[in-house]
C-alpha cells in the first residue's frame, strides 16, 4: 500500500490521525538522530532517508536515476513499517537490533529482511528507533552497499 503523495507533507497529511501522530513521531526521531548526510523525501511511496546523488551520484542500483535508499517509514493496512536497508546486509546490526528489541518490547518481533513491522501501535519502542537511526553514517552505509549489494550485479 504505497502512497502517490508527492511530498512528505502530503503524505502525512493524508493518514488518519492515529497513524499521522505515530508516522510523524517516528520521522521527527528519524530526522533528529540520522547521522549527517541523509536527505528526507518520497521514496517508492513511502518517507525516505536516501543518500542524494550529489553524495553518491551512481544512485541506487535498481534505478539509478534514484538515490540511494537507506531508511524508509510507511503506514501500511495492518502496521507501521520501518524499512531499513543497511539492517539486511549487517550481520552485527541486525543481532544487536534483534536483541535489542527484546528488552524494548513486550511483542515479539515481527521483520522481515530489512523490514520491521509494528503491529501493536502502543508498543512501539522509539528510543530503539532513534539508536537504530545513529548507528550508520553516510559513508559506512555506501561501503556496505557497494560491498555487499552493488557486488552482486
Amino acid at each position: 500500500m504505497l502512497s502517490k503523495a508527492t511530498s512528505v507533507e502530503e503524505y502525512i497529511d493524508a493518514l488518519l490521525d492515529d497513524r499521522r501522530l505515530i508516522i510523524s513521531k517516528i520521522r521527527s526521531i528519524l530526522k533528529e538522530n540520522l547521522p549527517a548526510g541523509f536527505h528526507e523525501e518520497m521514496s517508492y511511496g513511502m518517507i525516505g532517508f536516501v543518500v542524494p546523488h550529489g553524495i553518491y551520484p551512481a544512485g541506487y542500483h535498481c534505478s539509478p536515476k534514484l538515490p540511494l535508499p537507506f531508511i524508509s517509514i510507511a503506514s501500511q493496512k495492518n502496521c507501521i513499517a520501518l524499512h531499513h536497508l543497511a539492517i539486511a546486509y549487517n550481520e552485527d546490526l541486525h543481532a544487536w537490533f534483534t536483541e535489542s528489541y527484546q528488552t524494548h518490547c513486550k511483542t515479539k518481533l515481527d521483520m522481515g529482511v530489512g523490514c520491521i513491522r509494528f503491529k501493536k501501535m502502543d508498543d512501539i519502542p522509539y528510543n530503539l528507533i532513534a539508536e537504530l537511526a545513529s548507528k550508520m553514517t553516510v559513508t559506512a552505509w555506501i561501503e556496505l552497499y557497494e560491498d555487499k549489494v552493488r557486488k552482486k550485479k
